[in-house]
């Protein structure tokens, strides 16, 4: 399945939430296979606080997708793992790409 190329929007939106050390990682480790919040929090070297920030910046621009399941013991946790996604950036690319934004950054 081949993704459209993201809008100008959606583009800036996934660099910026890129654009951070600790959000690299998580989508390095990810990229491993699916985890939990607190196993992936332990891997990562961060708090399961800080952790859930950054998650939720990177699965609102679709980036990964998160999943509550039930343990064998009842647990509720929360699994994440990489969505689909194929980046390209090329001149052209962020070209059509500024075609399509809506949103105009101050001067």
């Amino acid at each position: 399945m081949t993704m459209a190329q993201p809008t100008g929007d959606e583009l800036v939106e996934m660099l910026a939430a890129l654009a951070n050390p600790i959000r690299l990682r998580i989508v390095a480790k990810l990229s491993e296979g699916r985890d939990y919040v607190s196993h992936l929090a332990r891997e990562i070297g961060v708090s399961r606080p800080l952790l859930h920030m950054h998650l939720q910046r990177l699965e609102a621009v679709g980036l990964i997708v998160g999943s509550l399941e039930l343990s064998e013991d009842g647990k509720a946790m929360k699994y994440f793992e990489v969505a689909e996604f194929d980046l390209h950036l090329t001149a052209s690319v962020l070209a059509e790409a500024v075609t399509t934004l809506t949103r105009k950054e101050p001067s």
